[in-house]
């Protein structure tokens, strides 16, 4: 009997390493992770790249990519970054940071590396809550979002608005490509990649800063099933932080 060929339908990216990662069940950091790997596959810049993890959920980043990783301080990524593209011009370098650590502890280094035009990427996650340390309020936190430090909810009389911090950078005339994407249904994810592919395309042509943030859910903390938080994430986040470009010099560029 012929051997009938077979159809490979999904396999693994070789931008990822084959193991299991530490995520809470729900969680799309995973899904985000798959994104990145896949599109350094595609543009055949593993080899090339090298990425800089965070800390909080992510932490533990460098386990998971098959790039070169550093691990950074708390919200100093950007600068570490900063270094290590300076001292190897030739190199992709991007970050990966969440909510706490890039709008929070981080947030000067994060302003002041798009303001320089850094040719780095920067793939900004955000929960709207700290997840790794328990669920406290986070910047990106939405008013009257009740968390362990706003059990009552946010009250912006009192702890402030959160920041839309994509619109922020987009002012900045270092920054080159901004955009804010979401990886809640099948469709989002599609267009997520696409942002991302774009950011590091951009990144090997030279031309930054680049961000793209992705809105994410937090199950655990947010007291919520996955499919609960999802439309949690649709009725209340995409709302105040709508999706979209919200910078993009390439479009100037070919004009």
């Amino acid at each position: 009997m012929e051997q009938q060929e077979r159809t490979i339908l999904f396999q693994p990216t070789k931008g990822l390493l084959d193991v299991p990662t530490h995520y809470c069940p729900g969680c799309t950091h995973g899904i985000i992770h798959r994104l990145i790997g896949e599109v350094l596959e595609e543009l055949n810049i593993v080899d090339k790249t090298i990425g800089v993890a965070p800390v909080g959920c992510s932490v533990l980043a460098y386990e998971y990519f098959a790039c070169d990783m550093f691990e950074a301080a708390h919200g100093r990524a950007p600068a570490v970054a900063t270094g290590i593209k300076r001292a190897n011009p030739d190199k992709i370098v991007f970050t990966y940071q969440g909510d706490g650590d890039l709008a929070a502890i981080g947030t000067a280094e994060a302003v002041h590396v798009a303001a320089r035009g850094e040719k780095i990427v920067t793939i900004f996650v955000n929960n709207c809550i700290y997840g790794m340390t328990g669920g406290q309020m986070a910047p990106t936190t939405l008013p009257g979002q009740k968390t362990e430090t706003s059990p009552y909810g946010r009250d912006v009389n009192i702890q402030g608005y959160p920041i839309r911090f994509s619109e922020m950078v987009a002012q900045l005339d270092g920054s080159y490509y901004i955009e804010r994407v979401s990886v809640d249904k099948v469709a989002a994810v599609a267009k997520a990649k696409k942002a991302i592919k774009k950011a590091f395309q951009n990144a090997v042509d030279g031309k930054g800063f680049n961000l793209v943030e992705v809105l994410s859910i937090c199950p655990t903390n947010w007291g919520l099933s996955t499919e609960e938080s999802l439309q949690w994430l649709r009725d209340n986040m995409i709302p105040y932080y709508p999706l979209g470009v919200k910078k993009d010099l390439s479009v100037e560029e070919a004009k």
